[in-house]
């Protein structure tokens, strides 16, 4: 299975990422299937920026009740490791619900895709997920 995002929102992400380094980065990624058609920063509460993340609740429920409206459906999130990997940590594996949604890592410069599920590969929660921003042409999926 291979996650299409366009080079237009792979570039916002790191652009965004970069801005606010050296804290970490979060948000909400909304699709179809395996086609992220838009990230959409958040606010990070996190007591410790620099080392952690957490989403805005207030955001990740109005995307939620938005989903069950009819809106975009969330299919997974994104956050950035400023002075790290693009692999996911342990404490992102222990946050991690093995629901299959997707987990977009940066470091401002690379990106990595990951699924939270069950007896994953990596801390027994993640599967690595192939990348392909080619063939969207620097599209949006909803250009």
């Amino acid at each position: 299975m291979t996650l299409i995002i366009s080079s237009t929102i792979l570039d916002d992400l790191l652009r965004y990422a970069k801005a606010v380094a050296p804290e970490e980065a979060c948000g909400l990624l909304f699709g179809e299937g395996r086609v992220i058609q838009r990230a959409s920063p958040t606010k990070n509460i996190a007591v410790d920026k620099q080392k952690f993340f957490e989403i805005d609740p207030a955001a990740l429920i109005a995307a939620e009740r938005n989903m069950r409206e009819g809106g975009k459906a969330i299919i997974g999130y994104f956050h950035s490791h400023p002075a790290g990997s693009v692999e996911p940590s342990q404490t992102d594996a222990s946050m991690a619900a093995p629901d299959g949604r997707i987990w977009l890592i940066t470091n401002g410069d690379e990106v990595a895709a990951w699924q939270a599920v069950a007896n994953g590969q990596i801390f027994g929660r993640f599967d690595p997920i192939p990348l392909d921003c080619d063939s969207t042409n620097g599209q949006t999926a909803e250009s």
